[in-house]
C-alpha cells in the first residue's frame, strides 16, 4: 500500500514540477493557441479603429471594466492571493495595454507595433529560466532563431520603408513587451503554486486596472471631455471595445494564461511571435496593406520558428528512434 501511495505521489509531484511538464503540444492545444495569436494579431485593428475616438488610457480603461463586469458576478475569485491578482492586473493592464495604446497613440504604427511588442517572448523566456521556473531544450533555442530572423526581416522592412515611428513611442512598447513577460510570469508561478483557475484570474484581475487607467486618462487626456468622447462614441468604437475585452482579454489571456500553466516557457511563448505575422494578414486583408515579398519571407521563416519549436522534440525522438 506505501508503495502505491508512493508512486501516486510521485506522479503528482512530476505533474506540478514545471520542469518535468509537457515537451509537445496536443492537437486541441495547438488549435486553441493558433485561435489565440490570430485573434491577438487581429485585436490590433479595431484598436487603430477605437484610438481614433477615444485616447489610449480611457480606451485601456474600458476595455478592462468591461472585461471584468459582469463576469466578475458570475465567476467565482481564483484560488490565490490577492497581491498576485492585483500584481498580474496591473503588469497586464496599466503597463502592458497603457504603454501600448499610448505608443500607438504617439506615432508608432500598428504594423510595426505589433512586431516590436513580440520582445515579450524573449523577455519571458528569460525571466522563466532566471527564476528557475523552466530550463530551454536546443529545439526551444533553435526554433526561437529561426522565428526571430522572420521578425528582424519584418522589422526591418518597415524601418527601411518609412515606418519607424516615434522614439519614445517605441521604447513604450519595448516596455509594454517587458510588462507582458512579468505578467506571464506572475500568472504561471501563481497557477502552479495555487492551482487557480486562469480564466478567473483574467476576470478579476482585469478590474484592477480600471481605475488607475481612468484616473490617468482624466488627469492627462482632457478631464470631463474624456468622459464626453467615450459616453459618444460610435457603435463601430464600442463594437471594437467589446472585441478587445471579450475576444482578446477573456478569450485570449485566459487560454494564453491556462496554457503556460500547462506547458513550458519556452514551447509557448515563442507562438507570439505568430501575431505580428497575423497582424500583418489582417492589415492586408481588412486595411488594404499590400504584403512585399519580403514580409512573406519573413512571415514564413516565424512559422518555420513555431513548427520547430513545437514539434521539435517529436522530430528528433523519432530519428533518435532505431530503425528495425
Amino acid at each position: 500500500m506505501s508503495g502505491r501511495a508512493g508512486t501516486i505521489g510521485a506522479s503528482r509531484r512530476h505533474l506540478q514540477d514545471p520542469l518535468t511538464a509537457r515537451s509537445s503540444l496536443t492537437a486541441p492545444d495547438l488549435a486553441l493557441i493558433i485561435a489565440v495569436v490570430a485573434l491577438f494579431g487581429f485585436a490590433f485593428v479595431p484598436i487603430k479603429i477605437a484610438l481614433r475616438e477615444v485616447p489610449p488610457f480611457a480606451l485601456a480603461a474600458v476595455r478592462f471594466f468591461l472585461a471584468a463586469v459582469p463576469a466578475m458576478f458570475f465567476v467565482k475569485r481564483p484560488t490565490m492571493p490577492w497581491r498576485n491578482i492585483i500584481a498580474y492586473g496591473l503588469a497586464i493592464g496599466v503597463f502592458q495595454y497603457g504603454l501600448l495604446f499610448l505608443g500607438i497613440n504617439l506615432g508608432m504604427p500598428v504594423g510595426l507595433t505589433s512586431l516590436v511588442i513580440q520582445v515579450q517572448v524573449f523577455f519571458t523566456m528569460g525571466l522563466a529560466v532566471m527564476l528557475g521556473s523552466d530550463r530551454l531544450t536546443r529545439v526551444n533555442v533553435a526554433g526561437g532563431a529561426i522565428a526571430a530572423a522572420g521578425i528582424v526581416i519584418l522589422a526591418l522592412y518597415k524601418f527601411v520603408n518609412g515606418m519607424t515611428g516615434t522614439l519614445l513611442g517605441f521604447v513604450l512598447i519595448l516596455i509594454a513587451g517587458f510588462s507582458w513577460a512579468v505578467g506571464n510570469m506572475i500568472g504561471k508561478k501563481a497557477a502552479d503554486r495555487d492551482h487557480a483557475d486562469m480564466f478567473a484570474l483574467v476576470v478579476w484581475s482585469s478590474i484592477v486596472p480600471a481605475l488607475p487607467l481612468a484616473l490617468l486618462s482624466y488627469l492627462f487626456e482632457g478631464g470631463p471631455a474624456v468622459v464626453a468622447s467615450v459616453i459618444h462614441a460610435s457603435w463601430t468604437t464600442w463594437g471594437c471595445v467589446l472585441i478587445l475585452s471579450w475576444g482578446a482579454t477573456l478569450f485570449c489571456f485566459g487560454s494564453w494564461a491556462a496554457l503556460l500553466h500547462r506547458y513550458p516557457v519556452g514551447l509557448i511563448t515563442p507562438f507570439g511571435l505568430l501575431i505580428p505575422v497575423s497582424g500583418l494578414f489582417f492589415g492586408a486583408l481588412l486595411l488594404g496593406e499590400r504584403l512585399a515579398i519580403v514580409q512573406m519571407l519573413g512571415g514564413v521563416l516565424v512559422m518555420a520558428g513555431l513548427v520547430t519549436n513545437a514539434f521539435g522534440e517529436r522530430w528528433f525522438a523519432v530519428l533518435r528512434t532505431p530503425m528495425r
